[in-house]
């Protein structure tokens, strides 16, 4: 009987120590850092190496941290800039846990540095964006633009607009570098941001948009003036160039008439000359078919010319 409660305490003992050895061992991956902590508060320095590990088994917690870069992604903000247009800025950040027990300690875990990150980002963006014009929000320098109007190429120089002084790249450096100041407390490392868009406001775009649209219905009624011009041009030229056939035609057919009626004038004065007396006869008949038929009724003289080949008919 001893010998069998000697032999539970031995296994009960081999347990503890396993469960022991099994929480006390722990591995890190190449992707992570990691603290201890002991009832809460961190011991010793972050661990930063990867691979295998040794604390305090159950009185000792293991907290890890990302150790790659990791992407911070704004909410578009609506921001006034020095010359009062309201625009909407769009930021994107990439960042890192550069020391991870400030992180922990100032921050505790990812998604708090996300919240921070938001404050301390977007209030740098708005001091920066705020400070200057539009223009130098949008451009980077005062290079021409060249821009096409309906085909038509046009320039834009620094003459037709506000010269630039710093640049839409410059602000970016800048709220890159006043952030970069700030973050260190949280054990935190910005590495880059960048302005991902910047648009004018819902009030504002649809101002632009009606702008626009007024524009294409001015520059449309542009193109249906031009085209009913250059319709009145064809049509009047078509008319000129009708009226230049139908007269030369006109000439042509008085012509061919005029020479026509000279060779049957010709025709008929020759067959005269040749038998007169056969020539007026055949006039008569022709007279005689055109004014007499079964309807007709003649009162004439009996010396009348018009029946002097009705008289000698036998």
């Amino acid at each position: 009987m001893r010998q069998k409660t000697k032999l539970y305490i031995l296994a009960i003992l081999g347990a503890i120590i396993l469960i022991g050895l099994t929480d006390a061992l722990y591995t890190l991956d190449e992707t992570k850092q990691a603290i201890i902590t002991q009832f809460g508060n961190p011991v010793g320095d972050p661990i930063k190496d990867a691979g295998l590990h040794v604390k305090l088994p159950f009185i000792q917690k293991v907290t890890s941290f990302e150790k790659r870069i990791m992407e911070w992604d704004g909410d578009p903000n609506q921001i006034p800039t020095k010359d009062k247009k309201y625009i909407l800025v769009n930021t994107f950040a990439r960042w890192r846990i550069a020391d991870p027990l400030k992180f922990f300690q100032s921050v505790n875990n990812e998604r708090n540095a996300l919240g921070r990150l938001d404050d301390i980002i977007d209030g740098v963006t708005r001091d920066f964006i705020s400070e200057n014009t539009l223009i130098e929000v949008v451009r980077n320098s005062n290079r021409q633009m060249s821009f096409s109007v309906e085909g038509q190429e046009k320039s834009l120089t620094s003459a037709d607009s506000l010269k630039i002084e710093k640049g839409r790249e410059a602000i970016t450096r800048a709220i890159l570098k006043k952030v970069q100041v700030i973050v260190p407390q949280y054990g935190i490392d910005i590495l880059d941001i960048r302005i991902k868009q910047v648009n004018y406001i819902e009030e504002v775009q649809k101002k632009v948009f009606d702008r626009m649209i007024s524009e294409r219905k001015r520059i449309a009624q542009l193109y249906r003036s031009e085209g009913q011009g250059s319709k009145a041009k064809i049509e009047g030229q078509m008319q000129k160039e009708l009226q230049r056939i139908s007269s030369e035609a006109y000439r042509k057919a008085q012509e061919l008439k005029g020479t026509a009626d000279a060779k049957a004038t010709q025709i008929y004065a020759n067959a005269y000359t040749k038998d007169p007396d056969f020539y007026t006869f055949l006039q008569t008949l022709d007279t005689y078919r055109a004014t007499i038929d079964s309807t007709s009724t003649l009162i004439l003289s009996t010396d009348s010319e018009y029946l002097k080949f009705l008289k000698t008919l036998r």
